[in-house]
């Protein structure tokens, strides 16, 4: 880039008369957009598990073991589609992912038997929503941030939760009042919708619109499409993996994964239910998490700026296990004010973990970090898939899900210790890729 070129960069991002708002809060607020509107295929699957058992008679156990393959799909992918956004842009691939979800979505409701759920939910919606994951996240503050990096990470997490905030209503009162197929179609109208979004607006480097990133003091040009993405995220592994914080930040991760998505998410609104609580009261309530959690994530982001991570993380985890091992205490045919409590509580918890550990990658691994944390959120996405089938099993077996509630409470403060435990490394270069 020439210098008149670079310092009418720098121009551009300077504020006429002291104030000017950087082009970088405009992609995140796409991005925002974005990840609201991919979240009604993750509000869907809870609200599934006793209409498709009523409709077909499948288990909760296999109706979860189409849970969590979609679930270990979401994780497993987003390694190699953070790869792939370094070989052919965020929007393509975020469009692409966008409507592979829809189509998923959409053959849902000419499904007859159960390895189409697994097949259409498992598979394509699997690997659509994991390149949306929050690699995507992750890739989008990297590029476009080199200041408050834990502040949009929080706030762009938190779109998750509210999408779920929006979708979680409407689609149990269409599960409640119109069966669960006007249900599968609103999510997969809302994939198709958020894709003009992505293509109009988003862009895949602040030197694509000539700007430096936010906060940085030099122009930073745009690198060049880096090949082999999968050869390159799979190298990228193997080099973390020789390493013992890669293997605490996933472990930590997936016991994250089995505690939230995996466990609540997916089996909250039918353990309710066989307490006696209605299906939307249930959802509802589920949705209230999702506001508290846009507040406990954005904090989150806020605190990781400032705060050690390590500690931060410890006290995440420890936190949620006490919540866990209440709940089963808490459930009942209507909602009362411990309840309430419970679920602020675990609101203000349910992905406050993410901006800590996006930053501990960030620390660790440089500028693979994006990647690293992709095989870290596989990690998160394999315990929720294990949780989500083996909480249908025991529901199947014991006829509650006391003991699921239990177990994750205690794997809360296994991660809890574990996080403390991740050696501090100030510096460190990027991964070498062979």
């Amino acid at each position: 880039m020439t210098q008149t070129t670079e310092a009418a960069a720098v121009e551009e991002t300077r504020s006429p008369g002291g104030f000017r708002i950087h082009r970088a809060w405009f992609v995140a607020a796409v991005t925002f957009v974005t990840i609201i509107g991919a979240a009604a295929f993750r509000s869907l699957p809870g609200l599934l598990i006793d209409p498709l058992h009523q409709d077909f008679g499948w288990s909760r156990g296999t109706i979860g073991a189409a849970v969590s393959v979609n679930l270990a799909l979401y994780g497993l992918t987003a390694p190699f589609a953070a790869a792939l956004m370094d070989r052919f842009g965020i929007r393509r691939v975020v469009a692409v992912a966008l409507t592979v979800i829809a189509v998923g979505s959409g053959l849902t409701v000419w499904m007859t038997a159960a390895w189409q759920l697994m097949l259409y939910w498992g598979l394509l919606v699997g690997l659509g929503s994991g390149s949306m994951a929050l690699a995507f996240a992750a890739t989008v503050t990297n590029r476009w941030f080199t200041e408050r990096r834990g502040l949009v990470t929080g706030i762009l997490t938190a779109a998750s939760a509210s999408g779920q905030l929006i979708f979680l209503p409407l689609l149990s009162w269409m599960v409640e009042e119109h069966d669960w197929r006007p249900a599968a179609i609103t999510v997969a109208l809302a994939a198709l919708a958020v894709v003009p979004f992505v293509w109009l607006l988003l862009r895949d480097h602040p030197a694509d619109v000539g700007l430096r990133p936010y906060g940085a003091k030099e122009f930073v040009p745009k690198p060049e499409p880096v090949p082999g993405a999968a050869r390159r995220a799979v190298t990228v592994l193997f080099k973390a993996a020789r390493t013992g914080p890669f293997w605490l930040l996933a472990g930590t991760f997936a016991i994250c994964g089995a505690s939230t998505n995996g466990l609540v998410q997916t089996h909250f609104v039918p353990a309710a239910h066989d307490h006696g609580m209605p299906v939307t009261a249930a959802a509802s309530l589920l949705a209230v998490i999702g506001v508290f959690d846009v507040v406990g994530t954005v904090a989150s982001g806020w605190f990781t700026d400032r705060f050690e991570p390590r500690r931060l993380l410890a006290v995440y985890y420890a936190l949620r296990g006490i919540s866990l091992l209440f709940l089963p205490m808490l459930l009942a045919p209507s909602v009362h004010p411990p309840m309430l409590f419970f679920i602020v509580f675990y609101g203000l918890d349910w992905v406050a973990t993410v901006p800590p550990t996006v930053a501990l990658c960030r620390e660790q691994y440089g500028e693979d970090s994006a990647i690293v944390f992709g095989w870290v959120l596989a990690s998160h996405q394999v315990g929720a898939a294990l949780i989500a089938f083996l909480g249908g099993v025991a529901r199947d077996v014991f006829g509650t899900y006391d003991m699921v509630w239990y177990a994750s409470g205690a794997l809360c403060a296994a991660a809890a210790l574990m996080a403390l435990v991740i050696r501090r490394r100030p510096a460190a270069p990027a991964l070498a890729i062979a």
